[in-house]
């Protein structure tokens, strides 16, 4: 007999289960309905196979099973968890062409399938198990929307029939597992697809700030070693300033890149990331700051909602640095077919805020963040005093928009008498 579970050291999971056949009325219920528990919440998948092989294996009374799932080329089908195999068994079967034997044919039609001359199988396996203590193969395909995602396999005996009821149950078990393995694979997608749509972001901004910066005060180097070698003077001094304060730019500008990307947007959405965004900064800036969403539903795609995020952010680390100011309100409002963000300060101004050189280059990565999304960015002096950053773009509109602080509704005239008053109303 070689029934020994493997090693606990082995990377594929594997559980003992009694081989003698359930007796008392099939739990279809309960099983599907801890399927359907284990899917909405973040169960290990392969652990979850695992366990329901062994629900699998009890209730037919095989000898013992295991569970395959594509691999990531989608040729091969590797091992993923095991009941009641022997480590030399499991050596050979972790990973088996797409094609292979019993397997390949419950992958082709889409149903179970079921061996019992085995030849393909021991040819791969090379062990007298398949000959001593296995006498035919059930494979069970893990099927979601006409794709094969994985087969579980249950080792019989000779004479042992499963009953109608019993392929019923395991069909349906199979396709709610398969269901598991399709959800796992697109959140895998999707997370690959984020990472990659981040660091083409970072490269984007370190290319628009930090880089056209560094070139900048490469050039200034240059013509400052050529006034150097010349002997003028004044010429240096100017070049070193210059110098000077692209550096002090690159500076600035890779600690607000590091915090833009520390500051991750929140995965409930962009409300949810601004009403911490918001708070977060009214505690770093000793300001009195509102967050005003006027919109029932903001539907706008991830990748929409991480631009308008750092948009505000900018707008929001350039009021921190520059503006000086005691209130600021940000609000998000829908008008004629558009999205309307207004980010509205009592500081210095316009004017005043706009002669840091290191400012210039955050508002052109905020015109050309709002360019991607098909929108347009206005900065402009508010008559009561203070600045206001209004950036607009196309969108659906909501159906209504209610003060998402107080439950309320709240119309766009009523939301612009709330903007902060001048310095001089507030001493």
């Amino acid at each position: 007999m070689v029934l020994n579970p493997p090693s606990a050291s082995k990377q594929t999971a594997s559980v003992s289960a009694p081989a003698a056949p359930l007796t008392s009325p099939l739990p279809v219920a309960e099983v599907l309905a801890e399927i359907a528990s284990n899917m909405s919440s973040d169960a290990n998948i392969e652990q979850m196979l695992t366990r329901f092989l062994g629900i699998m294996v009890r209730i037919s009374g095989a000898r013992a099973g295991a569970v395959r799932v594509l691999t990531a080329d989608g040729g091969h089908l590797r091992l993923a968890g095991s009941v009641n195999l022997s480590d030399q068994v499991l050596e050979r079967e972790r990973f088996v062409p797409l094609g292979c034997g019993v397997c390949g044919k419950a992958v082709s039609s889409l149903m179970p399938e079921e061996d019992r001359v085995m030849t393909v199988c021991q040819k791969q396996v090379r062990h007298a198990y398949l000959q001593q203590d296995c006498a035919h193969i059930l494979a069970i395909p893990l099927r979601h929307k006409g794709k094969v995602l994985g087969v579980y396999n249950l080792f019989m005996e000779q004479d042992q029939v499963i009953q109608q009821d019993v392929r019923f149950l395991f069909n349906s078990i199979s396709e709610h597992l398969g269901m598991a393995l399709e959800n796992m694979r697109l959140t895998r997608e999707n997370m690959r697809i984020s990472l990659i749509n981040e660091r083409t972001m970072l490269a984007n901004q370190i290319h628009d700030s930090l880089a056209q910066t560094l070139a900048y005060a490469k050039m200034r180097l240059s013509v400052l070693h050529e006034s150097l070698q010349e002997g003028h003077l004044d010429d240096t001094q100017r070049y070193l300033g210059d110098v000077e304060e692209a550096v002090d730019m690159a500076y600035s500008e890779l600690r607000n890149l590091i915090t833009q990307f520390r500051d991750r947007i929140d995965p409930r959405g962009l409300v949810p990331a601004l009403t911490e965004m918001v708070k977060s900064f009214r505690q770093k800036a000793n300001a009195d700051v509102e967050f005003l969403n006027l919109t029932q539903d903001v539907m706008l795609l991830p990748e929409e909602e991480i631009q308008v995020f750092h948009i505000i952010q900018e707008a929001l680390y350039n009021i921190s640095k520059h503006a000086r100011a005691r209130h600021v309100i940000v609000t998000l409002d829908f008008e004629d077919g558009e999205y309307v963000v207004n980010v509205a300060d009592d500081g210095v101004g316009l004017i005043d805020a706009s002669a840091s050189v290191g400012r210039s280059f955050g508002l052109t990565i905020m015109r050309e963040r709002a360019e991607k999304l098909g929108g347009r960015l206005v900065i402009e002096s508010r008559p009561a005093g203070g600045t206001t950053v209004r950036l607009r773009f196309p969108a659906t509109p909501p159906v209504a928009r209610p003060d998402m602080a107080t439950g309320a509704t709240v119309t766009s005239a009523e939301a612009k008498t709330r903007m902060p008053p001048r310095n001089e109303e507030l001493s």
